[in-house]
């Protein structure tokens, strides 16, 4: 599964609209949905505070590990 797969998976089990995980992780709402399309990626930063919010390993995240 790819990054962009995980990140919509784990915001929606976690009932988070785009705009709140932005909220919660200091991002838009647009660039939420930007990955979650892989129109972009993000910073390493975002990739962070992402992890620590979903208590997810970064290989995790990234699709690199299940």
């Amino acid at each position: 599964m790819e990054f962009k797969s995980r990140l919509k998976d784990l915001r929606t089990s976690n009932n988070l609209s785009q705009k709140q995980l932005g909220d919660i992780i200091g991002a838009s709402y647009s660039a939420i949905g930007y990955w979650e399309t892989g129109v972009n990626e993000p910073k390493i930063s975002y990739i962070i505070a992402l992890c620590k919010y979903f208590n997810v390993s970064a290989d995790y995240l990234l699709g690199l590990t299940d």
